[in-house]
């Protein structure tokens, strides 16, 4: 196989595309598709590994072509959710724990404008020679560090702006994501974790949440407050929706037709940065009828309710039917400020109890 060319810069995303392109080149598409099933099950085993899952360079490749674009998608909104938060803010530097061929560091490029001091964590060697590969394909991660570690009790880390930890604690004991979730409270200013969308995705979402606010930190999103999620333990969950663009593999792999799926994840963004959290998060896909648009939220109280708006609510109306699952409500105002909702005229229940979890 042979490295990624270089291309003309572009959006992070774009070049990140045509870097993955050509990753595959030289390996035939059913061995690339049975790396990536294996690989699959692998990851979605109940049981923490003893060692790096992704072995050898056709892992590797096979893995990237397949996952990184749903990554770098999900951790994308996460960052973009916690900027929103921190306006005016970027880091000054980025360490990615357990970053493999470097999905985050691409999405935090992607998020904030410019070059910075870039480290990427991972125990797999082949995956860091193939994130290396990658990102000289683009100019602000051309310097990356890419240092092999192991990722765990032993854990210590130099003091950073952001730290990322996406898709890593699944693959580790319960010692373990303590360790790393106090090292990354112990050396950030800011620390971004994403999950897969799954109840137990978010259960150690949660558990890192707690562990995040107990070292001092406050939740900038996707929560409006840093108190106790108002979730009832194992009657649901939270998470969100990225759409990602379906490549071959993808559709070789998981059938279809389809140019896209949807990556459901579940994160949190922490800080000690003063922070500005939404006063509420669209916490389900929201429900357009004749005249009205329910929304599920997640309010500052901390509740979650259902909100009805209507036609009669005019350009709040207009900004329900274009509100996504996971954005802010109620939506930044044209001077910068928020919409305002009016008092009494805006329907509220108490939103179901799957209210955060619909696919």
């Amino acid at each position: 196989m042979n490295a990624p060319a270089p291309v003309s810069p572009g959006s992070p995303a774009d070049t990140l595309r045509s870097a993955l392109a050509g990753l595959l080149d030289g390996l035939p598409p059913r061995q690339a598709a049975q790396a990536v099933e294996r690989l699959i099950a692998t990851y979605r085993g109940a049981t923490p590994t003893a060692a790096p899952i992704l072995r050898d360079r056709a892992d590797v490749a096979a893995y990237a072509a397949y996952r990184m674009p749903a990554t770098f998608e999900a951790v994308r909104s996460a960052l973009t959710a916690f900027a929103d938060a921190v306006p005016g803010w970027t880091p000054g530097d980025h360490l990615d724990i357990g970053g493999g061929t470097g999905a985050a560091v691409w999405a935090a490029s992607a998020t904030w404008d410019g070059k910075r001091p870039v480290t990427v964590l991972d125990w797999a060697e082949p995956a860091l020679a193939l994130g290396r590969e990658l990102a000289a394909a683009h100019p602000a991660l051309a310097d990356t560090r890419w240092q092999r570690s192991r990722i765990g009790t032993a854990l210590t880390l130099e003091p950073a702006d952001l730290v990322t930890v996406s898709y890593v604690l699944n693959e580790l004991t319960d010692a373990d994501r303590a360790a790393l979730v106090d090292a990354a409270a112990g050396a950030a200013r800011a620390v971004v974790i994403v999950e897969p969308g799954t109840p137990d995705g978010y259960a150690r979402v949660i558990e890192a949440r707690d562990r995040l606010i107990r070292a001092g930190f406050r939740v900038a999103a996707p929560c409006p407050h840093s108190a106790a999620c108002p979730i009832v333990p194992g009657t649901d969950w939270c998470h969100f929706s990225a759409r990602v663009s379906r490549s071959s593999l993808h559709r070789q792999v998981k059938g279809g037709s389809l140019a896209y799926e949807d990556e459901k994840f579940s994160y949190v963004a922490a800080t000690r940065l003063p922070v500005s959290p939404a006063p509420a998060r669209v916490v389900r896909k929201p429900q357009i009828r004749k005249g009205q648009v329910l929304l599920d939220l997640c309010e500052t109280d901390p509740a979650l309710r259902r909100t009805t708006v209507t036609k009669r609510h005019g350009d709040l109306y207009r900004a329900a039917r274009d509100t996504d699952w996971g954005d802010a409500w109620p939506p930044p105002a044209d001077d910068g400020g928020r919409q305002e909702v009016p008092f009494g005229s805006v329907g509220h229940r108490p939103g179901p109890s799957s209210g955060a979890s619909t696919a």
